[in-house]
């Protein structure tokens, strides 16, 4: 390959590199924050608020699905899944790959967050301005939290400890919330909610450590010496 040829290449990557993290970064964000709002109207279609039963003890299978989508640590996973998304296959030094992944989560949160108002807003008649749905905090804090987010997307395929946290952080993240913020709107829903996210975490986390541990042991052990 000629020197000229090399440069043209890397010219290339400059301008078409941005431009694919931006649609896979909007692509993904929007379809969940689409799918998200289509699954709340799901849910409130299925629920019967002007019963005191089931407003007290009801639930629905998509209204668990609804609960699940909309948590924090749902949307907090769509940054980090989309900076790893990015990033996956790139090799390149670890302040880039950062670089790339802060701005994919960043964008794919603000993605979901306008499509998912834009649904609601269609789905109530559209009476207004579609951004006015959401209050400015959620617009906010998908590039406040979706940048930190989607750069440690990036490090779920490091080695070592920097990749164990990584790949920890949003099932850890998942469990903390079931302590801090139960989901649903009565019990039996947060009961059903906080049963599936401990399990999920609990299955997630013990596999992550497990196999950690599993590569960890494998690296360190010495190479067999073969005979003469």
């Amino acid at each position: 390959m000629t020197n000229n040829q090399r440069h043209g290449g890397q010219d290339r990557s400059r301008v078409t590199r941005p431009v694919e993290i931006l649609v896979s970064a909007l692509t993904v964000g929007a379809g969940f924050g689409a799918a998200t709002s289509l699954v709340n109207a799901l849910s409130e279609s299925y629920a019967d608020l002007e019963s005191r039963s089931y407003t007290t003890s009801g639930w629905s299978v998509a209204e668990i699905v609804s609960v699940l989508l909309d948590s924090g640590w749902a949307w907090a996973g769509l940054a980090v899944a989309v900076g790893w998304l990015v990033t996956r296959a790139r090799e390149s030094r670890p302040a880039v790959l950062a670089l790339e992944g802060a701005a994919a989560g960043a964008l794919a949160l603000l993605a979901a967050t306008a499509a998912y108002s834009i649904v609601d807003t269609i789905r109530g008649g559209g009476q207004f301005p579609w951004y006015e749905s959401e209050p400015p905090l959620w617009w906010v804090a998908s590039v406040v939290l979706g940048a930190p987010l989607g750069a440690v997307g990036t490090c779920v395929k490091r080695p070592g400890a920097i990749g164990l946290l990584a790949r920890l952080t949003v099932p850890v993240g998942a469990a903390v919330q079931m302590v801090v913020l139960l989901p649903g709107r009565n019990e039996v829903v947060q009961t059903i909610g906080k049963t599936i996210v401990w399990t999920a975490a609990a299955a997630s986390i013990g596999f992550i450590v497990v196999r950690f541990l599993l590569v960890e042991r494998r690296r360190r052990s010495p190479a067999p010496v073969e005979s003469p």
